[in-house]
C-alpha cells in the first residue's frame, strides 16, 4: 500500500471519531498531527481565552562610533631599498673546520706520492723544467699550504697535528698561500667607510644621512601612479644616482619602519607620521654619488651590521634588524 493510500485510511478514522473535522479538512490530506478546525463550528461562549500577544523586543539604539584617537592620522607612505654589497671572501673557519681541512690536505698529500714526473714530463722540456724551478721554490713540497711535509722522507710517519700547533690556523693558511697579498685592504687600515673594498668577509649595508642629520636607507615618497617597487628604484636613483649597476631582489618588502605623528596638547598633528617599506637590493659594481641628490642628503656610509646597530637610531634600527645577515 502506498504511504498516500495510509495517511487517507488514517486520517478518514480520526474523522469518524472527531465529527468537528470539516470536509475541506479531509480532502486537502493533511498529516494526522495536523490539526484543522473549521471556524463556523466552534462555540464563541465555550472558546478559551487567547493567548497573551508575545512581548515585542525593541530594538536597542545604535551605538555611537568612537571618537577616533588622536594619533590615528594620515601617513605619509614611502618606499626604500636595502642595498646590500655580498661578502667577498669566506668566513672565518672554526676549530673543527680548520683541523678537517688541514686532514683534507695531508690526505690528498699522501694520495699524490705516487706521482713521478718523468712520466709526464719529457727530460729537459720547458714544462720539466717549469715543474722543477717551482718544486725547488717550495723546498720540495707540491703543496705549500699544507706545511713542510716531505712523505718520502724517514720521518714521513710523524704528520699528525700537535695541540696548540697554529699550522693548520686560518691565519696560517693565508699568509702561505697571499704571502704577496694582505686580507685587510687600504680601506680597512684607513677605516674609510665609503669604500666598498673594506670588510670583505662581510656584509656592507649603503646608508645616507638626511638634511636633519639622521642615518637611513635610501626612500622616497610613493606617488599614486606607482609601484613600491618602483618608488625603490627612483628613490636609489634620487639619493645616490645612477653610476651603481644594481639589482633588486624581489618586489616584496623585506622590512618597514613606522615613524608615528607628533600631536601637540590640543589634539593638533604637528608633524605626519612616516611608513617606510624596504625592498632588497644588490650591488654589482659602481659607487654611490651625492652629488646631484633630490632630497639634501650630506653624506653615505658603507657599514656592517654591528656598525649599523651603533650609527641607527634604536627604533629604526629595530624594524630592520631581521633582514640582515649575519655576516
Amino acid at each position: 500500500m502506498a504511504a498516500s493510500s495510509r495517511g487517507q485510511k488514517a486520517f478518514q478514522f480520526i474523522s469518524r471519531a472527531n465529527p468537528r473535522l470539516t470536509p475541506k479538512c479531509s480532502i486537502r490530506r493533511y498529516p494526522v498531527s495536523v490539526r484543522c478546525y473549521s471556524s463556523p463550528s466552534i462555540d464563541q461562549s465555550s472558546s478559551q481565552p487567547s493567548s497573551p500577544p508575545p512581548p515585542t523586543t525593541t530594538r536597542p539604539p545604535p551605538v555611537e562610533p568612537a571618537s577616533i584617537p588622536k594619533d590615528n592620522v594620515r601617513y605619509l607612505i614611502k618606499g626604500g631599498v636595502i642595498l646590500t654589497r655580498p661578502p667577498l671572501l669566506t668566513k672565518e673557519e672554526t676549530p673543527f673546520e680548520s683541523s678537517y681541512y688541514f686532514y683534507q690536505k695531508r690526505l690528498n698529500e699522501r694520495l699524490v706520492l705516487p706521482f713521478s714526473q718523468k712520466a709526464f714530463f719529457k727530460r729537459d722540456t720547458p714544462p720539466q723544467l717549469d715543474w722543477s724551478i717551482k718544486l725547488k721554490e717550495r723546498n720540495g713540497v707540491v703543496a705549500r699550504e699544507i706545511g713542510q711535509y716531505n712523505g718520502r722522507s724517514a720521518t714521513a710517519w710523524d704528520d699528525e697535528l700537535r695541540v696548540g700547533d697554529k699550522l693548520s690556523s686560518p691565519e696560517t693558511l693565508m699568509n702561505m698561500l697571499l704571502k704577496d697579498a694582505e686580507q685587510r685592504t687600504e680601506a680597512d687600515k684607513t677605516n674609510d667607510v665609503k669604500r666598498l673594498d673594506r670588510k670583505l668577509d662581510r656584509t656592507l649595508y649603503l646608508v645616507v644621512k638626511t638634511k636633519d642629520g639622521k642615518w637611513e636607507f635610501p626612500t622616497a615618497p610613493v606617488t599614486t601612479d606607482e609601484a613600491l617597487h618602483e618608488t625603490a628604484r627612483r628613490a636609489l636613483d634620487d639619493s645616490a644616482g645612477v653610476n651603481m649597476n644594481t639589482w633588486l631582489v624581489g618586489r616584496v618588502p623585506v622590512a618597514h619602519v613606522v615613524n608615528k605623528p607628533v600631536v601637540g596638547t590640543d589634539g593638533t598633528e604637528t608633524q605626519r607620521g612616516v611608513k617606510s617599506f624596504f625592498i632588497k637590493g644588490r650591488i654589482m659594481a659602481g659607487q654611490a654619488d651625492l652629488a646631484s641628490n633630490k632630497f639634501g642628503l650630506q653624506d653615505f656610509q658603507w657599514l656592517t651590521r654591528e656598525e649599523l646597530k651603533e650609527t641607527l637610531t634604536p627604533e629604526y634600527f629595530h624594524g630592520v634588524r631581521n633582514m640582515m645577515a649575519d655576516r
